[in-house]
């Protein structure tokens, strides 16, 4: 079970009257199509909040060689983006426990995602908010920049 940080939880609390955007992800080596998306995801509301995966959870994800980026610096990099405004950490496989903790009003993933898929999706819409799959920019992803790298070696 998923316990949103003492942090995370104060930082809702100054949220009461604001639109709350949640997104989540590895977010393991930052790039075009992720600031895209997120800059995309901040213009829908008043507050975006990321829920970006652990080290851990990264790992069962996408394999032993991942994540490239530590969760420390990955966290510190999406902190420094003009559109984020929090970033809580989870270990779990998927964001559900900590979406439930949020409860934001928007939900949303990148276009490779339908709004079935979207995790959460349950919790958001049966609270009266929406979910959305955002656009996603064709040939931008973590995995294309680790291939351009290692075929340049």
């Amino acid at each position: 079970m998923f316990k949103l940080s003492r942090e995370g939880s104060f930082f809702l609390d100054s949220c009461q009257d604001k639109t709350i955007v949640f997104t989540n992800g590895c977010f393991d080596i930052l790039h075009r199509g992720h600031v895209e998306y997120l800059n995309e995801a901040k213009s829908l509301g008043d507050i975006l909040f990321i829920g970006m995966n652990s080290d851990q959870s990264v790992k069962r994800l996408k394999g032993d060689s991942r994540p490239i980026n530590n969760q420390d610096d990955r966290k510190y990099v999406l902190e420094n983006l003009k559109c984020v405004d929090y970033v809580e950490i989870f270990d779990e496989d998927t964001p559900y426990e900590l979406i439930k903790a949020v409860v934001p009003n928007i939900l949303v993933k990148g276009g490779d995602w339908s709004v079935e898929q979207i995790v959460g999706s349950d919790i958001v819409l049966e609270n009266g908010g929406t979910v959305q799959s955002l656009k996603f920019v064709e040939g931008l992803s973590t995995t294309n920049t680790i291939q351009k790298i290692q075929q340049s070696l």
